[in-house]
């Protein structure tokens, strides 16, 4: 793609003329996990620098960890006994999307901590604020704990 393509899709991606509002439930479930996953790093992020500001590298380490597809497959199961029957479904139709998953996690970890993406990315599409905070701090808990327990292990 040339520069000038780049900057005319970016500039229309971007554009506030125009844009329509978004139908959660009309999105494909790759594209809400894409969402979730930069509503879910960006909260890992604030939750890390209120505890610690002054070692970046420390904090990429940490926040590597909490996004990963093992920890956050983890986390998963660990919500998935509170969602909401539209909430499975959502979780379920994200599970089992075509996608490609990559050599640092097994199938079962990717299917399920896309799954737990997707949720939190329709969660934020459909407006649902306050179930989105509740969730992520539950996911982010249970990783917490996963990763305390995996360093006492090591």
């Amino acid at each position: 793609m040339r520069y000038d393509d780049f900057r005319k899709r970016c500039h229309a991606l971007l554009a506030a003329e125009g844009a329509a509002t978004i139908n959660p439930n009309a999105v494909h479930p790759i594209v809400q996990a894409y969402i979730g996953d930069a509503v879910f790093s960006l909260a890992v992020r604030f939750m890390l620098v209120m505890r610690e500001q002054s070692r970046v590298g420390v904090l990429h380490d940490v926040g590597a960890r909490f996004v990963s597809a093992r920890y956050q497959a983890r986390a998963y199961e660990a919500v998935a006994p509170y969602l909401t029957e539209e909430e499975l479904a959502v979780a379920k139709r994200a599970r089992n999307a075509k996608s490609t998953v990559p050599k640092s996690a097994s199938v079962s970890e990717y299917r399920h901590s896309t799954a737990l993406e997707a949720l939190l990315g329709w969660l934020y599409l459909s407006g649902k604020e306050e179930r989105l905070f509740t969730l992520m701090e539950a996911a982010m808990d249970a990783i917490r704990a996963e990763l305390l327990k995996d360093e006492e292990e090591a």
